[in-house]
């Protein structure tokens, strides 16, 4: 197929890979803004979020308590924001959850798609010798033992990364800023312990 579109390039295995990688980023962004971006519910959850961080942000900064009982109602009032904002923030993960679904989705066809094209098939090579670990990746599925060889599992990983979190921040796709260390899995609060 890649020869079919790109007949006399010396790169066009690898040309392709980038170029489907480019495409099945814009088709799940576009999933992305039909089902979350463009609601009401996403929009009202992620002014809410904002406006947390910004309070929080305010409130942390402002620190001229000279009476203990006004240092302990700060902190009271600073601990209902963070947790009002952890709750906004799960609510805007689980929120994101069946569109993730249905991107997970589009990209396992994607791959599958690829890798019944590509089988077995250096499309590039590496101008280094990569970490033994990162050359498991890089080598996965290919014939010979030429380190160098980038298998299209690897680059399509690679491209995928790359233009779809660059592709997020360039349509403003990307997450609040308050809500970046939340989701399903956030980490632990240090003051709980």
């Amino acid at each position: 197929m890649a020869a079919a579109v790109f007949p006399n390039l010396k790169y066009s295995d690898s040309l392709t890979v980038v170029g489907i990688s480019v495409c099945t980023a814009v088709v799940c962004e576009a999933i992305s803004w039909i089902l979350i971006y463009r609601t009401t519910s996403y929009k009202s959850l992620k002014s809410s979020i904002d406006k947390a961080s910004k309070k929080l942000e305010t409130m942390k900064t402002d620190s001229n308590p000279s009476k203990l009982s006004v240092k302990k109602s700060k902190t009271k009032k600073i601990d209902r924001v963070e947790t009002s904002l952890k709750e906004s923030s799960r609510d805007l993960s689980l929120f994101k959850f069946k569109s993730g679904a249905v991107v997970a989705l589009v990209l396992f066809v994607v791959f599958g798609l690829l890798n019944s094209l590509f089988e077995g098939k250096a499309v590039a090579k590496l101008p280094f010798v990569p970490l033994r670990i990162v050359q498991k990746m890089s080598h996965r599925g290919l014939q010979g033992e030429d380190p160098t060889d980038c298998s299209m599992a690897f680059l399509y990983l690679l491209c995928s990364i790359s233009i779809r979190s660059n592709l997020q921040k360039f349509l403003g796709f990307s997450p609040p800023r308050g809500a970046a260390g939340a989701g399903l899995f956030p980490m632990p609060d240090p003051k709980s312990n």
